[in-house]
């Protein structure tokens, strides 16, 4: 796992890649280099920073050049020894052990044919020397980033957006349709760039840049062609192609470590990953038990210590209370992009942790919830479609006002099943794609409109249609399903993959998704919706799949978050922070938001009659952003 930069058709060239492979530093600690290529009409300055996981030796640093190409890689191809294998066969020599070379072997054999034949996370760049075009490609499901700007009828691109505004920034403006995407979603969606012009490679899709100017860009994978695919065939045996997955991602040549919550996903991955290899130990989080209270949080680290007494793990167990208002600042900067949720911190505090003890590589279960439908989001739009059934004077005339009154706290201790039905009661009565979007989403479309300067209110409708668009482009007519592979295009690579990237990366560690795989995803889709809730149970088949291997006490166990005390914090650690830096901000003194609307926000979030911690949270470090890429040189536009 490393980080990348380069430029194409620069003038500037060799500056900006050493600029942003300074910036990306931490991606890539064991090794750098910037190779310049300057012949003809083409100029090219590619550089790496190594994280050294497969073949350790210096033969295997990057760029790495071979007869003509040059390749400048992020990530791991956990498939490399079957197709080296292949390779060897068909005459091709290597001079190196790692999956780098087989990547640029199979390249020049099979151009981006390739693309299809690798199982691994990966974003990299491709020299062809003899044509002089710049080739850039990106893993099928989006777990490894990969930003461009097109600029000087040539290309610049980084694994991060930060390294791009570290070397262009005055050149560079925020998108406002962007920022505001970033409130909605607390997060943005793949194909939107907090900053203008700057662009997202797509996941499963390459892109070619030529000598003269003109590009050219495909896709090789789409997970909605994927899933319609498999709804129509078989059923998958998902035991056999879980347990194979986690065996994939354990290829490395440095010792493999897991995250542990004790939920279902985690514990999965945990112990397959222990019973191949019994080394494995495994790192969880705890919290401060006020921080707890006000949340109303469980204590999942019983669950975590319960399976890692039954199956000889040995956990590390990390308690999250860190200085926040110290925090915040380098969280948003390791971010990139104005990301609004707080479990970033959770997964950097744990990756800090680890690093210190010398890991380099930790497995994950996530993933497993948006493709098999684990997400409370999901059952409870099941629950809204079912609840419509009742009468709506019922609906609308005694439960809606009821649940509309009751308080999110009392007496200190935060009341998550009035929180939990408070926002229910939100969508419920929706149509599907609505609902669903109003779901997980932070406001409805006149409660952001009424956020923002009036002159913003048209881009409101054009991310509402957005939305829409992603959620109805499919032919699949399952609701679960329908829902599934929404989130397998937006929320999993837009939130989740995205924060554990930059949080793993910017403490030197590779974190590993077995879930968020190719042929997992196609074994998600080939199961009915009704197989994965039923009745009142999430992720039933998984679930299923799952008790060849755990005892049903963690198999069973309630739906937890991995999430942080945002609460406590925006009540107690923060709340200076809300006063002078939101409310008397850039965002706020620009007219971009409007006062009145964020003060309501936070006064009914300190009286306890709304939960509005996460609203508040993502508009401090959309406020925090701001100012940061101000003082990069970015500008700052309101409209």
């Amino acid at each position: 796992m490393c980080g990348i930069a380069g430029c194409y058709q620069q003038h500037d060239g060799f500056a900006l890649a050493e600029a942003m492979s300074d910036r990306i530093a931490h991606r890539g600690p064991d090794a750098d280099r910037v190779y310049a290529f300057d012949e003809g009409d083409v100029r090219a300055f590619l550089a790496h920073r190594r994280l050294s996981i497969i073949d350790l030796s210096s033969e295997a640093d990057q760029p790495f050049s071979k007869r003509g190409l040059t390749i400048c890689y992020n990530g791991e191809l956990y498939n490399y020894k079957e197709l080296r294998a292949e390779l060897s066969k068909a005459g091709v020599g290597f001079r190196t052990n790692g999956d780098t070379e087989v990547v640029l072997e199979a390249w020049r054999r099979w151009g981006p044919d390739a693309l299809k034949r690798f199982r691994g996370m990966f974003a990299f760049a491709m020299l062809d020397e003899d044509s002089g075009s710049m080739y850039l490609a990106r893993d099928p499901l989006g777990i490894k980033p990969l930003y461009f700007l097109r600029r000087q009828g040539g290309v610049v691109f980084a694994s991060e957006l930060k390294a791009l505004v570290t070397a262009v920034g005055s050149e560079l403006r925020t998108e406002p349709g962007a920022l505001i995407a970033s409130m909605l979603y607390y997060w943005l969606p793949e194909q939107r760039c907090a900053i203008d012009g700057v662009e997202k490679l797509p996941p499963g899709s390459w892109a070619e840049f030529r000598p003269d100017g003109s590009s050219r860009h495909e896709m090789y994978w789409r997970v909605t062609d994927v899933a319609t695919e498999a709804a129509a065939g078989p059923r998958a045996d998902l035991r056999t192609i879980i347990e194979e997955s986690v065996a994939a991602h354990m290829v490395a040549d440095v010792p493999v470590s897991t995250f542990l919550s004790g939920g279902l996903d985690s514990s999965l991955v945990t112990v397959l990953a222990k019973r191949m290899d019994p080394s494995v130990d495994s790192y969880t989080i705890t919290f401060r038990a006020q921080d707890q209270k006000l949340e109303a949080m469980p204590d999942d680290a019983i669950y975590a210590r319960k399976v890692a007494q039954q199956f000889g793990i040995d956990l590390h167990e990390i308690e999250i209370a860190p200085d926040v208002v110290e925090l915040l600042p380098r969280i948003v900067d390791i971010l990139d992009e104005p990301i609004g949720d707080p479990a970033a911190i959770n997964t950097l505090l744990m990756c800090d942790t680890a690093r210190d003890a010398g890991v380099k590589v930790l497995l994950s279960g996530m993933g497993a919830d948006e493709l098999f439908g684990g997400y409370r989001k999901h059952l409870a739009c099941v629950m809204g479609a079912q609840y419509q059934r009742l009468p709506g004077v019922l609906r609308n005339g005694v439960i809606g006002p009821a649940v509309r009154r009751l308080p999110v706290t009392v007496n200190g201790r935060g009341l998550r099943y009035a929180r939990w039905a408070k926002r229910f009661e939100t969508f419920a009565n929706l149509s599907e794609e609505t609902a669903f979007r109003r779901s997980y989403t932070m406001y409805d479309g006149d409660q952001l409109a009424g956020l923002l300067s009036p002159d913003l209110e048209p881009y409101v409708g054009k991310l509402l249609s957005e939305h829409a668009d992603i959620y109805h482009d499919t032919t699949l007519d399952d609701h679960v399903n329908r829902m599934c592979l929404a989130d397998s295009r937006m929320f999993l690579p837009g939130l989740n993959l995205a924060y554990t990237d930059r949080s793993s990366m910017a403490a030197s560690t590779e974190v590993r998704t077995p879930f968020v795989d190719p042929i997992v995803a196609r074994a998600a889709f080939s199961i009915p919706g009704s197989e994965k809730i039923h009745r009142r149970v999430s992720k039933l088949a998984l679930k299923k799949a799952a008790e060849a291997w755990l005892p049903k006490e963690i198999i069973y166990r309630p739906k937890a978050s991995f999430s942080a005390p945002l609460r406590a914090w925006v009540r107690n650690d923060l709340r200076e922070l809300v006063d002078d830096t939101l409310l008397r901000g850039e965002l706020v003194g620009s007219g971009f938001l409007q006062r009145a609307a964020v003060q309501k926000l936070v006064d009914d979030e300190r009286a306890g009659r709304e939960d509005y911690s996460k609203q508040i949270w993502q508009l401090l470090t959309l406020e925090t952003w701001t100012r940061h890429m101000r003082s990069l040189g970015v500008t700052i536009t309101s409209l």
